[in-house]
């Protein structure tokens, strides 16, 4: 009999992984890069190819700030667990000194306080977001670099053992758990490369550009933290810098979201924005250094707050399709039927 000998796919993704992937590119616009990082640890973990005794992933998010890296682990949450806020979330800011490490822990038995002190990282909190489908915790430590050496410790016995031990010594499994780590090491020199080749206001896609942003943020981080803190990482995820194009769409994601808001508040009324309108908006809520971190803050100021003031006193109403333009310094709203500017903001 002849031996058979038939080619396969290695770089096939299996049903699971590949909705994963369309849902983060849905939600998560310039970093497709990224994107194929992240869901390449889901696809192990699918198949239950997973290194045992370790997370599921350890992954250090690397790139400047607004770029979408914690937006990344809620778009992930939201796709496998329904929910954005199905993360446990570590603010590594508040952990800046030794003795704030017993907020993650808790206190040992006989310290003052010890039974009023829950543990942020106990068993029921790591796997509080599991579903009936997705046994899967997401665990997010944002900004790492501003933590306390204590909690570098700390995050070395859960990323080689997926034990951590409780301040009474109870022990969390964390084989089943995601870790995130954010950081904004590298964003400096992420934005001076780009700034010279593409220019703000670009997003072209460069292979050679891409590699030299992740060497510059994997040089930032090995700076930063110890080898063997590096070592324990599964994957450094770059997220580059966003241009003029991605923000565009970043905007029309959000303005999306505005729409499904006033549907839920008005029934069926629609607006839409000139150019002038929309640049304004962005102006406002955009800039190199900080991405699109204050984009939903100008979105509130110059749209969602008029539309509100328009819905409380009656002058817009179920099936009054709006027009949205620039007007100087403010945006003038006008009820397209009529053709008469009703009020601006």
């Amino acid at each position: 009999m002849a031996g058979l000998k038939q080619k396969l796919d290695p770089t096939r993704m299996g049903a699971g992984a590949e909705k994963l992937e369309r849902d983060l590119c849905d939600r998560i616009v310039g970093q497709d890069q990224a994107v194929r990082q992240i869901v390449r640890i889901y696809q192990t973990f699918l198949a239950g190819m997973t290194t045992p005794g370790r997370p599921v992933g350890s992954l250090l998010f690397l790139g400047p700030t607004g770029s979408g890296k914690t937006r990344t682990v809620e778009a992930m949450a939201e796709s496998l667990i329904g929910d954005p806020r199905g993360v446990v979330k570590i603010d590594c800011g508040e952990f800046q000194h030794s003795h704030e490490i017993a907020k993650l822990i808790g206190s040992p038995p006989g310290y003052l306080g010890h039974r009023e002190t829950h543990p942020l990282l106990s068993q029921e909190a790591i796997d509080q977001f599991h579903t009936e489908t997705v046994k899967l915790s997401f665990v997010l430590f944002d900004e790492i670099e501003k933590a306390n050496d204590a909690l570098w410790n700390l995050l070395l016995g859960i990323m080689d053992k997926a034990t951590l031990t409780l301040g009474d010594n109870r022990r969390v499994d964390f084989s089943r758990a995601i870790i995130f780590l954010t950081s904004n090491l590298g964003a400096a020199e992420m934005n001076a490369l780009i700034r010279p080749k593409l220019g703000f206001g670009t997003g072209a896609a460069d292979a050679k550009l891409t590699e030299k942003l992740a060497h510059a943020g994997s040089d930032a981080a090995r700076r930063r933290f110890t080898p063997e803190f590096m070592n324990r990482l599964d994957t450094v995820v770059t997220f580059r810098p966003l241009g003029e194009p991605e923000l565009q769409r970043i905007l029309d994601i959000e303005l999306d979201a505005v729409r499904a808001r006033l549907s839920r508040a008005a029934g069926a009324v629609e607006f839409s924005l000139d150019d002038a309108a929309r640049q304004m908006i962005l102006r406002e809520g955009t800039d190199q250094r900080y991405g699109a971190r204050h984009l939903k803050r100008a979105i509130e100021r110059r749209l969602v707050q008029p539309l509100s003031n328009l819905l409380a006193t009656g002058q817009i109403q179920q099936g009054d399709r709006l027009v949205v333009e620039s007007a100087g310094d403010r945006l003038a709203f006008s009820k397209e039927a009529e053709g008469l500017v009703s009020a601006a903001a």
